[in-house]
Protein backbone atom coordinates (compact mmCIF):
# COMPACT_ATOMS: atom_id res chain seq x y z
CA UNK A 1 0.00 0.00 0.00
CA UNK A 2 2.59 2.32 0.79
CA UNK A 3 4.56 1.50 -1.89
CA UNK A 4 1.79 2.60 -4.50
CA UNK A 5 1.37 5.47 -2.56
CA UNK A 6 5.01 6.64 -2.88
CA UNK A 7 4.56 6.08 -6.86
CA UNK A 8 1.36 7.52 -6.88
CA UNK A 9 3.36 10.89 -5.72
CA UNK A 10 6.41 10.27 -8.06
CA UNK A 11 3.40 10.29 -10.69
CA UNK A 12 1.96 13.24 -9.90
CA UNK A 13 5.67 15.09 -10.16
CA UNK A 14 6.61 13.47 -13.44
CA UNK A 15 3.03 14.17 -15.08
CA UNK A 16 3.43 17.77 -14.32
CA UNK A 17 7.29 18.03 -15.20
CA UNK A 18 7.04 17.99 -18.73
CA UNK A 19 7.69 21.88 -20.26
CA UNK A 20 4.11 21.70 -22.26
CA UNK A 21 1.66 24.23 -22.82
CA UNK A 22 0.71 24.39 -19.35
CA UNK A 23 4.31 24.42 -17.97
CA UNK A 24 4.92 27.49 -20.11
CA UNK A 25 1.95 29.09 -18.93
CA UNK A 26 2.90 28.98 -15.33
CA UNK A 27 6.11 30.50 -16.30
CA UNK A 28 4.40 33.10 -17.85
CA UNK A 29 1.99 33.87 -14.95
CA UNK A 30 5.08 33.96 -12.24
CA UNK A 31 7.29 35.90 -14.04
CA UNK A 32 4.71 38.38 -14.89
CA UNK A 33 2.04 38.75 -12.53
CA UNK A 34 4.04 36.86 -9.39
CA UNK A 35 4.23 33.80 -7.49
CA UNK A 36 0.45 33.23 -6.64
CA UNK A 37 -0.69 33.89 -10.03
CA UNK A 38 1.89 30.73 -11.33
CA UNK A 39 0.99 28.62 -8.17
CA UNK A 40 -2.50 28.62 -8.92
CA UNK A 41 -1.80 28.02 -12.39
CA UNK A 42 0.27 25.44 -11.49
CA UNK A 43 -2.91 23.88 -9.14
CA UNK A 44 -5.80 24.05 -11.87
CA UNK A 45 -3.36 21.55 -13.92
CA UNK A 46 -2.70 19.72 -10.73
CA UNK A 47 -6.90 19.18 -11.18
CA UNK A 48 -6.77 17.73 -14.46
CA UNK A 49 -3.71 15.47 -13.50
CA UNK A 50 -5.78 14.15 -10.74
CA UNK A 51 -9.17 14.00 -12.57
CA UNK A 52 -7.07 11.92 -15.44
CA UNK A 53 -5.59 9.72 -12.18
CA UNK A 54 -8.82 9.04 -11.29
CA UNK A 55 -9.87 8.16 -15.01
CA UNK A 56 -6.62 5.83 -15.38
CA UNK A 57 -7.16 4.27 -12.04
CA UNK A 58 -10.98 3.13 -12.21
CA UNK A 59 -11.50 3.44 -16.39
CA UNK A 60 -8.00 3.38 -18.17
CA UNK A 61 -8.87 0.34 -20.94
CA UNK A 62 -12.56 2.12 -21.59
CA UNK A 63 -11.12 5.76 -21.59
CA UNK A 64 -7.47 4.65 -23.87
CA UNK A 65 -10.42 3.59 -26.27
CA UNK A 66 -12.66 6.28 -26.45
CA UNK A 67 -9.40 8.51 -26.98
CA UNK A 68 -8.00 5.93 -29.80
CA UNK A 69 -11.73 6.57 -31.85
CA UNK A 70 -11.74 10.37 -31.37
CA UNK A 71 -8.21 11.32 -31.25
CA UNK A 72 -8.30 13.68 -34.33
CA UNK A 73 -10.96 15.63 -33.06
CA UNK A 74 -9.47 15.70 -29.63
CA UNK A 75 -6.19 16.76 -31.47
CA UNK A 76 -8.25 19.77 -33.73
CA UNK A 77 -10.02 21.10 -31.14
CA UNK A 78 -7.28 20.81 -28.44
CA UNK A 79 -4.80 22.44 -30.72
CA UNK A 80 -7.65 25.25 -31.20
CA UNK A 81 -8.06 26.12 -27.38
CA UNK A 82 -3.94 26.09 -26.60
CA UNK A 83 -3.66 28.27 -30.13
CA UNK A 84 -6.07 31.08 -28.59
CA UNK A 85 -4.96 30.47 -25.33
CA UNK A 86 -1.43 31.73 -26.45
CA UNK A 87 -3.04 34.70 -28.75
CA UNK A 88 -4.83 36.02 -25.09
CA UNK A 89 -1.14 35.33 -23.64
CA UNK A 90 0.86 36.99 -26.09
CA UNK A 91 -1.67 39.66 -26.26
CA UNK A 92 -2.17 40.81 -22.63
CA UNK A 93 -0.56 43.29 -20.24
CA UNK A 94 1.47 41.62 -17.20
CA UNK A 95 2.22 45.33 -16.29
CA UNK A 96 -1.50 46.32 -16.18
CA UNK A 97 -1.89 43.24 -14.25
CA UNK A 98 0.96 44.03 -11.69
CA UNK A 99 -1.10 46.93 -10.64
CA UNK A 100 -4.92 45.36 -10.69
CA UNK A 101 -6.12 44.62 -7.42
CA UNK A 102 -8.67 42.06 -7.25
CA UNK A 103 -6.60 39.26 -6.22
CA UNK A 104 -9.31 37.36 -6.50
CA UNK A 105 -10.49 37.38 -9.84
CA UNK A 106 -7.23 37.20 -11.20
CA UNK A 107 -6.52 33.90 -9.57
CA UNK A 108 -9.71 32.22 -10.62
CA UNK A 109 -8.82 33.61 -14.46
CA UNK A 110 -5.37 31.88 -14.23
CA UNK A 111 -6.88 28.49 -12.39
CA UNK A 112 -9.23 28.67 -14.98
CA UNK A 113 -7.20 28.86 -17.64
CA UNK A 114 -4.77 26.06 -16.88
CA UNK A 115 -7.72 23.82 -16.50
CA UNK A 116 -9.08 24.65 -19.92
CA UNK A 117 -6.00 24.24 -21.50
CA UNK A 118 -5.05 20.58 -19.41
CA UNK A 119 -8.73 19.39 -20.59
CA UNK A 120 -7.96 20.19 -24.19
CA UNK A 121 -4.55 18.60 -24.22
CA UNK A 122 -4.55 14.87 -25.34
CA UNK A 123 -0.81 14.82 -24.34
CA UNK A 124 -1.51 15.18 -20.59
CA UNK A 125 -3.69 12.41 -20.72
CA UNK A 126 -1.66 10.04 -22.95
CA UNK A 127 1.47 11.11 -20.14
CA UNK A 128 -1.25 10.07 -17.17
CA UNK A 129 -2.11 6.81 -18.18
CA UNK A 130 1.48 5.89 -19.80
CA UNK A 131 2.62 6.53 -16.47
CA UNK A 132 0.22 4.71 -14.44
CA UNK A 133 0.95 1.49 -16.80
CA UNK A 134 4.22 1.99 -16.09
CA UNK A 135 4.94 1.88 -12.20
CA UNK A 136 1.85 -0.80 -12.59
CA UNK A 137 -1.25 0.90 -10.66
CA UNK A 138 -4.21 0.27 -12.16
CA UNK A 139 -7.68 -0.77 -10.75
CA UNK A 140 -7.29 -4.81 -8.99
CA UNK A 141 -8.82 -6.59 -6.67
CA UNK A 142 -6.12 -5.77 -4.24
CA UNK A 143 -7.04 -2.21 -4.43
CA UNK A 144 -10.13 -1.41 -2.33
CA UNK A 145 -11.65 2.18 -2.08
CA UNK A 146 -9.57 3.45 0.73
CA UNK A 147 -6.52 2.51 -1.53
CA UNK A 148 -8.02 3.94 -4.39
CA UNK A 149 -8.15 7.30 -2.51
CA UNK A 150 -4.59 7.30 -1.44
CA UNK A 151 -3.15 6.51 -4.44
CA UNK A 152 -5.04 9.83 -5.97
CA UNK A 153 -4.48 12.36 -2.61
CA UNK A 154 -0.43 11.04 -3.23
CA UNK A 155 -0.89 11.74 -7.34
CA UNK A 156 -2.42 14.89 -6.22
CA UNK A 157 -0.09 15.79 -3.07
CA UNK A 158 2.81 14.78 -5.89
CA UNK A 159 1.45 17.43 -8.87
CA UNK A 160 1.36 20.54 -6.02
CA UNK A 161 4.82 20.05 -4.21
CA UNK A 162 6.26 20.28 -8.13
CA UNK A 163 4.11 23.42 -8.74
CA UNK A 164 5.00 24.59 -5.49
CA UNK A 165 8.91 24.42 -5.91
CA UNK A 166 8.78 25.39 -9.41
CA UNK A 167 6.95 28.56 -8.75
CA UNK A 168 8.86 29.71 -6.02
CA UNK A 169 12.34 29.36 -7.75
CA UNK A 170 10.79 31.30 -10.71
CA UNK A 171 9.65 34.15 -8.40
CA UNK A 172 13.19 34.41 -6.87
CA UNK A 173 14.52 34.88 -10.22
CA UNK A 174 11.86 37.37 -10.89
CA UNK A 175 12.90 40.20 -9.35
CA UNK A 176 16.07 40.37 -11.12
CA UNK A 177 13.91 40.76 -14.37
CA UNK A 178 13.13 44.14 -15.59
CA UNK A 179 9.62 45.33 -16.43
CA UNK A 180 10.27 45.57 -20.24
CA UNK A 181 11.90 41.97 -19.98
CA UNK A 182 8.89 40.42 -17.93
CA UNK A 183 6.58 42.16 -21.19
CA UNK A 184 9.35 40.57 -23.79
CA UNK A 185 8.56 37.14 -21.79
CA UNK A 186 5.05 37.63 -21.67
CA UNK A 187 4.47 37.89 -25.64
CA UNK A 188 7.56 34.89 -26.43
CA UNK A 189 5.95 32.45 -24.42
CA UNK A 190 2.56 33.27 -25.96
CA UNK A 191 4.03 32.61 -29.28
CA UNK A 192 5.06 29.11 -28.28
CA UNK A 193 1.84 28.25 -26.98
CA UNK A 194 0.24 29.29 -30.51
CA UNK A 195 2.55 27.46 -32.16
CA UNK A 196 1.99 24.44 -29.63
CA UNK A 197 -1.51 24.48 -30.67
CA UNK A 198 -1.00 24.58 -34.53
CA UNK A 199 0.90 22.02 -34.25
CA UNK A 200 -1.82 20.15 -32.67
CA UNK A 201 -4.28 21.11 -34.59
CA UNK A 202 -1.98 20.78 -37.81
CA UNK A 203 -1.68 16.70 -36.34
CA UNK A 204 -4.98 16.19 -36.04
CA UNK A 205 -6.26 17.31 -39.94
CA UNK A 206 -3.28 15.01 -40.76
CA UNK A 207 -4.62 11.87 -39.14
CA UNK A 208 -8.16 12.63 -39.89
CA UNK A 209 -7.18 13.34 -43.98
CA UNK A 210 -4.75 9.53 -44.00
CA UNK A 211 -7.93 8.04 -42.68
CA UNK A 212 -10.25 9.35 -45.52
CA UNK A 213 -7.40 8.03 -48.23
Amino acid sequence: MLTDILKGFIIGICASAPIGPIGILVVQKTLSVGRKAGFTTGMGACIVDTLFAVVALFALSIAQQMIDSHKEVILIVGGIIVAILGLTMSRSNPLKRLRNKSGRLVSFKDFGQALIMGLSNPGAIIVIFGLFAFFGIGSSPDHNAWNMVAIILAVFAGATTWWFSITAILNHFRKKFRLRTILWINRITGIIVIVIGIALFCEGIYKFILQLL
